[in-house]
């Protein structure tokens, strides 16, 4: 099989089910930007491999885990809205995302004033991640009929990327910047 078709040189792409519209339509980007986030993750991951520290292995786990439901993630919101979606997103993956943040974040102090994405080079490529996702969630937010749940598991995701990030720099001796005044 080749990798080129030739069938999207014109500015057009296939939705599940065959459906043809043009590259730049609100669900080609939301779902292009699960990937872009799902990529982002990936280059984490590559970095966290190369560390060595306490959690490495659950962190590692939990990362693939969001990465193989995103990969579902933007196959739904591939299908047209007319059409059955072969894989649905259910609040159980909500729940578990939430889960998971609660126990990254008993690991931390509180925070006492927003920080800046930097630190450790693991923490910040997962802040960069971060920020995907939410642009993810506010393509999500712009289309019609888009299951809520999507919207609320990349609301999550988000919030989870955020916390392992914090919890990368304390783990690996990153800098955490708060937010300082301008003046």
């Amino acid at each position: 099989m080749r990798i080129y078709t030739r069938s999207g040189d014109k500015g057009e792409t296939s939705l599940i089910y065959g459906k043809r519209v043009p590259k730049n339509d609100l669900r080609v980007e939301a779902y292009g930007t699960c990937d872009e986030v799902n990529s982002m993750i990936g280059l984490s991951l590559s970095y966290i491999d190369q560390q060595s520290f306490d959690e490495r292995e659950i962190l590692t786990h939990q990362l693939h885990r969001i990465q193989t439901i995103l990969f579902h993630v933007g196959a739904e919101l591939a299908t047209p809205k007319d059409k059955k979606v072969t894989w649905k997103l259910k609040q159980e993956h909500v729940n578990e995302l939430e889960s998971q943040i609660d126990k990254w974040d008993a690991n931390l102090e509180p925070l006492k004033s927003f920080i800046l994405p930097s630190g450790h080079q693991v923490s910040a490529s997962l802040h960069v991640a971060r920020t995907v996702a939410r642009r993810a969630e506010r393509l999500a937010v712009g289309m019609e009929g888009v299951n809520p749940l999507v919207i609320a598991y990349l609301n999550r995701v988000s919030d989870y990327l955020f916390v392992v990030a914090r919890y990368c720099n304390h783990a690996l001796d990153g800098k955490e910047w708060p937010l300082q005044a301008d003046g």
